[in-house]
């Protein structure tokens, strides 16, 4: 078994969708939020919930050009299509899938969820269309009947394509049942750790789960049972995914590909991906004038949102000229669309910043 010790992450076999994640290489293009499924443990948001909505990453989608502009912000090397349920917008899922091939070339590998059982034509269809690897969803209800419940023939059928196939489910009691039916059609199975949501903790706690401690969202035990599962059968395909993992490796690597070809000159990308930078607010003309007075050249700031940005070291070499004549202080955001800000720090408190 290998064992990722930063993220708590361990598996025996990594599907090469998962593989790119690790590489924060993989967009998320999330086709709509309309799903016929009722599963309780949907983490999915109420922004997005049974909506017919489209993002890539957090960017919402109105056109081809948002989801390219979005893969090449990153230099993705990939994108995982997930929902709700993406095949019952189908047409719209096998557009994306031709857009991305014919933008990115055969080598940007595409990954699908679903938690239907599709057939020979719409598998025929996917695949001609450039998909790679499809991840099976079945509901808890009938984990324990997946012998002819229609997803082992769309493996089958899936396999026989030449398309990368498995499932993928939250590590919950009874997903033994799944990985053994997996390792019986010879297929990955990919355990992701139980988290609660604002749209799934009441179910949850409904159904006797638990927090892991106060300060995290992850449910006691969901870990142990996906360890269980590879312990007791270490020739099985499979791989559990935890929640520190997709914060700690695969967000905070999508950050820093973004944030190494987003950033401006004056931006310093910090070790978690995120921007830093100095704002100062007040009279643009005159905000402009000091700075071209102090000889600041001009690719060190940038006029955004009627406030002047610049580089962290800039403003604090001139701190004193600012004075009180402008509002100031330095501002570190992800480099994502929307640009949010996680910390805004007064300039009279100083910053120790060391990269």
């Amino acid at each position: 078994m290998e064992h990722e010790n930063a993220s708590d992450s361990f598996y025996t076999h990594l599907p090469h969708g998962c593989r790119l994640c690790y590489e924060g290489a993989k967009m998320v293009l999330f086709v709509t939020g309309l799903c016929r499924k009722s599963c309780f443990y949907c983490p999915v948001s109420e922004k997005r919930m049974r909506k017919d909505v489209t993002f890539a990453n957090e960017r919402p989608v109105s056109s081809n050009d948002d989801i390219l502009d979005e893969a090449r912000s990153m230099n993705a090397l990939g994108t995982g299509i997930t929902g709700g349920e993406p095949l019952l917008v189908q047409d719209r899922v096998l557009g994306y899938i031709r857009l991305l091939k014919a933008s990115f070339g055969r080598k940007h590998h595409i990954h699908l969820y679903t938690a239907l059982t599709p057939g020979r034509v719409i598998l025929k269809e996917l695949k001609a269309a450039g998909l790679d690897e499809i991840r099976f969803h079945p509901q808890p209800e009938i984990w324990d009947s997946l012998p002819g419940s229609g997803f082992d023939r769309s493996l089958e059928i899936a396999k026989e394509l030449g398309m990368g196939a498995g499932f993928e489910i939250p590590s919950l009691p009874g997903s033994e049942q799944v990985a053994g039916f997996a390792r019986d059609c010879d297929v990955f199975i990919n355990l992701n750790e139980l988290e609660f949501s604002q749209t799934n903790a009441e179910a949850l706690k409904a159904r006797g789960y638990s927090a892991m401690d106060d300060e995290s969202c992850r449910v006691a035990g969901s870990r142990d049972v996906a360890y269980s599962i590879i312990q007791q059968d270490p020739g099985s395909k499979a791989h559990f995914c935890s929640s520190r993992f997709k914060d700690a490796v695969q967000l905070r690597k999508r950050l820093l590909r973004t944030a190494r070809i987003l950033a401006r000159e004056f931006d310093e990308v910090t070790p978690d991906g995120t921007l830093f930078y100095g704002v100062i607010e007040g009279d643009v003309d005159g905000i402009t004038g000091m700075l071209s007075l102090l000889d600041v050249p001009g690719q060190l700031f940038e006029l955004r949102d009627g406030k002047v940005e610049l580089a962290w070291w800039v403003m604090e070499e001139i701190a004193s000229e600012i004075g009180d004549r402008f509002r100031s202080w330095y501002e570190e955001c992800y480099p994502t669309y929307g640009r949010l800000v996680v910390e805004r720090i007064p300039i009279d408190m100083g910053v120790d910043f060391t990269i």
